[in-house]
């Protein structure tokens, strides 16, 4: 099977860079949301991120026109009926998803390949919300933000997805422009399974005292060479999503190194979720740029 036209549900700020890179790749593009206002926010979001690739030369003039010509925004699920692939990236609330995929099973033809963008939930419930032949052609595809940027997919499999369709999700990443990376619906796939214990053991190493914010960021960017350190990328990840994904890989797992910390969960109590609510590990009130810690022991 080809894949021509791309379905992406939620048009947030994974949905809108998944479209905008398989509008780039190509593709013809019909993004769904539930208002007009959300569909319109998060369009101007892809023309504000496609006029940047244009104004640093990565793109041409006419080649910005030609992505946004094949972006398209609807309210409607009947408008996704005829997609090859569709890309889920709504909220992080399982029932809702099954939902979603229990509407969008009955309105899509039967070649239609069901992926989720998922980072922590279970495809395999997910795709159990569909008929037992959708769930032969149902998959993960976990991009990472920001996505026209990111080269990484995780192209995840449960038990019963074909093969071959598993082979197209590949090719289709590929396509995109993207690494793509074979993954097993095991919560966390690869990135997160090993991400977020690293963060998670940051935080303990904060509250046990053994070193400041600065000095344990600092650490490990220039001692282990990574490009922010786990404190920083912490709050740049969102410290209430980190907390929520490392209860749901307790819950799978139950093991130590995936529960969440007195402090994380505190942090989040209080509203301090990291840069998209100004305060985390870091203040970016002031100065964004230049953030100060935080004093939360």
């Amino acid at each position: 099977m080809e894949i021509k036209k791309v379905g992406v549900l939620g048009c947030g700020l994974m949905g809108s860079g998944i479209a905008q890179t398989a509008a780039a790749a190509g593709f013809e593009v019909v993004v769904r949301e539930v208002t007009n206002e959300l569909c319109e926010r998060g369009f101007q979001g892809i023309e504000k991120s496609l006029a940047k690739f244009a104004e640093k030369g990565t793109i041409t003039a006419d080649q910005q026109r030609e992505i946004r010509g094949r972006l398209t925004g609807t309210t409607e699920f009947n408008a996704l009926a005829d997609c090859d692939i569709i890309i889920e990236a709504i909220i992080e609330n399982l029932d809702t998803k099954r939902d979603t995929y229990r509407q969008l099973d009955e309105l899509c033809k039967p070649e239609t390949i069901f992926a989720s963008n998922t980072s922590s939930l279970s495809i395999t419930e997910m795709m159990t919300a569909t008929s037992a032949a959708r769930q032969q052609r149902f998959i993960g595809l976990h991009f990472f933000n920001p996505v026209p940027i990111m080269k990484l997919v995780e192209v995840v499999k449960t038990i019963l997805t074909d093969e071959a369709v598993y082979e197209t999700a590949v090719d289709f990443g590929k396509r995109l422009g993207k690494v793509p990376v074979r993954a097993s619906d095991k919560t966390g796939f690869i990135v997160n399974r090993l991400l977020v214990p690293y963060m998670l053991d940051s935080i303990r190493a904060l509250e046990e005292g053994v070193g400041s914010i600065v000095d344990i960021d600092n650490a490990m960017k220039l001692g282990c060479g990574y490009p922010m350190g786990p404190l920083t990328l912490g709050d740049f990840v969102g410290l209430d999503t980190t907390y929520y994904i490392a209860e749901i890989m307790f819950n799978e797992f139950r093991e130590k190194r995936f529960a969440p910390p007195p402090l994380l969960k505190r942090m989040v109590l209080a509203g301090l979720y990291g840069r998209k609510s100004g305060r985390g590990f870091y203040d970016y009130t002031v100065d964004p740029k230049n953030p100060t810690p935080m004093n939360l022991l």
